[in-house]
């Protein structure tokens, strides 16, 4: 018997190798296991064969949070002793939650330089071990950040990023993540004007994404594990394409783990789809009876991480396990700038 309760059922065997350090060319080339929620049956593609999976009527739902490049590399003004900030969220203008390393540096009162556009000084402490920070600028504390700032890549990613847009989606728009929502980087212009084309619709939710998604759960029994909370908002032109897309029968697939958090979080709030903000602290876990989305594209996530726990849910635990030993033993690229899954129930290709 399965306890799907406990932290290691969620846990599989990862070659380093696999875990990918560099985005592909073009992004939809990634490769693409497409999983059928039914059977299990596991196929493989690439991800710009996606409108062969996917039906005229279908909507796509897609994060259109936008990554701030919220790392900062400065130095105590008093001694300039090396410090490093991620911003994580705002609390009113330009003072900002935050950690640094070495946090022992930044006792309430120290002030930090950032090169000769941007200086800080800590205000408070957190209960977390962070920092309430505000910063000093010309002008709009975002214009600094988009010129000094380097993006937050998570801390298995340790080459350098060339190019800072490869770690925004093409349709972001909406500033305030911490880090991306991963799912979204395989499309392109020209993809989503194919789909487009097709019949196959699509909507946008906002949900910034935390640093909290990579956070490990460290309780043995899933239960007791402080989810993280992210903002989130659903337009009323967004919940109407949902409503109108279930009315006809067509099916809603979520764009990664956010999109579905997203809409299940607000028909767990709500009832329904409606037009709405707020935050969300859904945990999504088996057994789940999930309410909006009919499919789900994803990326491949660490062992034992909420994500998994949460793809576990949509697709079933022994089809996932089973999806993640294949796509380990057919060596797919793991975690933000890895391959795509595409989730359907009864999948099958058009071709």
């Amino acid at each position: 018997m399965i306890d799907y309760t406990q932290r290691t059922t969620y846990g599989y065997e990862l070659p380093e190798a696999l875990i990918a350090q560099t985005p592909i060319e073009p992004r939809s080339a990634s490769r693409m296991l497409c999983l059928d929620r039914e059977t299990g049956a596991v196929t493989h593609h690439h991800f710009y064969e996606l409108g062969d999976f996917l039906q005229p009527g279908d909507l796509l739902v897609m994060n259109d949070s936008r990554v701030l490049p919220a790392r900062l590399y400065g130095v105590k003004t008093e001694n300039q002793t090396p410090i490093e900030f991620l911003l994580l969220k705002p609390v009113r203008e330009k003072v900002w939650e935050i950690i640094c390393k070495p946090a022992k540096k930044a006792k309430i009162g120290t002030r930090f330089s950032f090169g000769d556009k941007l200086d800080a000084v800590v205000l408070d402490t957190t209960v977390d071990g962070g920092r309430i920070v505000e910063f000093h600028c010309d002008g709009s504390l975002y214009a600094v950040l988009d010129e000094i700032g380097q993006m937050p890549l998570p801390p298995y990613i340790t080459a350098k990023l060339q190019n800072k847009e490869r770690y925004q989606t093409v349709y972001s728009r909406e500033l305030g993540s911490s880090a991306a929502p991963t799912a979204g980087l395989h499309f392109t212009p020209e993809l989503l004007a194919e789909l487009k084309a097709k019949g196959i619709e699509q909507a946008f939710v906002t949900l910034h994404v935390g640093l909290g998604t990579f956070r490990p759960v460290k309780e043995d029994d899933i239960r007791s594990h402080h989810m993280h909370i992210e903002h989130y908002s659903i337009s009323a032109e967004t919940a109407e394409k949902i409503r109108q897309t279930k009315a006809n029968g067509g099916r809603v697939i979520a764009v990664g783990t956010t999109s579905c958090r997203t809409l299940e979080g607000a028909m767990q709030a709500y009832g329904d789809i409606t037009a709405c903000e707020g935050d969300t602290g859904i945990f999504i876990y088996p057994p789940y009876d999930f309410r909006c989305i009919d499919g789900l594209i994803t990326n491949f996530h660490l062992p034992e991480s909420t994500l998994i726990m949460l793809v576990s849910a949509f697709a079933g635990y022994a089809h996932t396990m089973n999806a993640y030993r294949i796509a380990v033993q057919e060596q797919y690229r793991f975690f933000s700038f890895g391959d795509s899954m595409l989730i359907l129930p009864n999948i099958q290709s058009k071709e």
